[in-house]
């Protein structure tokens, strides 16, 4: 006699409920002007709510925590890339990309300019629902993507240890007054990155030669501010993120040690890769994605946000209860364990060297280091 299980059969149902209730939106009507070819338009809403039934239905039926794809190909992404001699906001499907601007309602694109990500990031309420992609777009391989804001207009603000395993590698630095102490932060300690460290992916970080030679890699996940706020709840702390991307806070542990502000050797130029692209809080849990790094194919880093020790909503509520945030702010939440300097001995980078950071529902962001 063959028994099926309602953990395996319960999914099914809610997945059906869910495509009923997801598929109410309609599809681009196009009998107005054909009756025989096939629209292959579909509106951001649409997508989105059928992507959520799936992947909710992935989930209740996972019973591993399996290694996730680079990305998730059918998510929406926002990129920034280069087209016609200057940088336009794109968006990802797949391999291929559509230049915003071509992809939305025409009343749409008279109104609002979205040249750059701030402007989508202050216009998405209005944008989402509008995007139209049909054709094959351009592919991905023959662009040149940039960090989702080339230069950021708003503050780059970082957490220092905010994983617990790295407080412990931290613990191991006990030369370094003002860096390594033994114990979890009581409150989130909070630094910045100078804009003019921003590079994209594929961007060579230079290395600082004659002022450092112990050069380190954090893998970290970079919230997006999309609404501004001042003393914000945490309970109303996500409404405020705009969506996630990937940062590696590159270090001059030397520096930073030299120094004691941390501002120096987290700023030098290049040492602020970011992206490949922007993706909208509504498509994933930021809070709960598996983080990884490899150098020269060598895994190193290997943990989730949902280790965090300060989560999300917590940054958010500490920061703004003194900055009020704006739209465009960027907030990397900290690195898991695994830095060179976490090793005995440490191993740093080297010209030379090859960094991949992997945050599961985003993507990778691939750099070099370059003498």
């Amino acid at each position: 006699m063959c028994i099926i299980s309602m953990k395996a059969v319960a999914p099914l149902f809610l997945l059906r409920r869910s495509l009923y209730a997801t598929l109410s939106p309609a599809y681009c009507n196009t009998a107005a002007t054909t009756s025989s070819a096939h629209c292959s338009c579909y509106t951001y809403s649409f997508a989105s709510g059928l992507l959520k039934s799936i992947r909710a239905f992935s989930a209740m039926s996972a019973d591993t925590a399996a290694s996730p794809s680079s990305s998730n190909d059918d998510v929406l992404k926002l990129a920034t890339f280069f087209s016609g001699g200057e940088s336009v906001v794109g968006v990802v499907r797949g391999e291929a990309v559509w230049p915003l601007q071509n992809v939305l309602k025409s009343d749409v694109v008279k109104f609002f300019s979205v040249k750059d990500m701030l402007g989508v990031i202050n216009h998405w309420n209005l944008l989402k629902d509008s995007i139209y992609m049909e054709g094959p777009g351009v592919a991905l391989s023959s662009v040149n993507l940039q960090a989702p804001f080339p230069r950021p207009s708003g503050a780059i603000m970082c957490i220092g240890k905010n994983y617990l395993d790295h407080v412990k590698e931290v613990d191991t630095w006990k030369s370094a007054p003002g860096i390594a102490t033994p114990d979890a932060p009581k409150h989130p300690i909070v630094f910045t990155k100078a804009p003019q460290s921003v590079v994209g992916p594929g961007a060579a970080i230079k290395y600082p030669h004659g002022i450092s030679s112990h050069v380190d890699y954090e893998a970290e996940l970079a919230v997006i501010i999309g609404k501004r706020g001042r003393a914000i709840k945490r309970e109303d702390a996500l409404a405020h993120v705009f969506g996630y991307t990937i940062l590696n806070d590159v270090t001059a542990r030397d520096l930073q040690k030299r120094h004691q502000q941390w501002f120096l050797g987290k700023s030098c130029d290049t040492f602020c890769p970011m992206g490949p692209w922007i993706v909208p809080a509504s498509e994933i849990d930021g809070q709960n994605l598996l983080i990884q790094c490899w150098i020269n194919d060598e895994l190193r880093q290997n943990g989730r946000t949902s280790q965090m020790i300060f989560s999300i909503a917590e940054l958010i509520e500490t920061i703004s209860a003194a900055i009020t945030l704006e739209p465009g702010d960027i907030i990397a939440t900290g690195t898991p364990a695994g830095v060179g300097s976490g090793f005995n001995p440490p191993r740093h980078l080297s010209p030379g060297d090859s960094i991949r950071i992997r945050i599961e529902g985003i993507g990778e962001l691939h750099n070099t280091v370059e003498y």
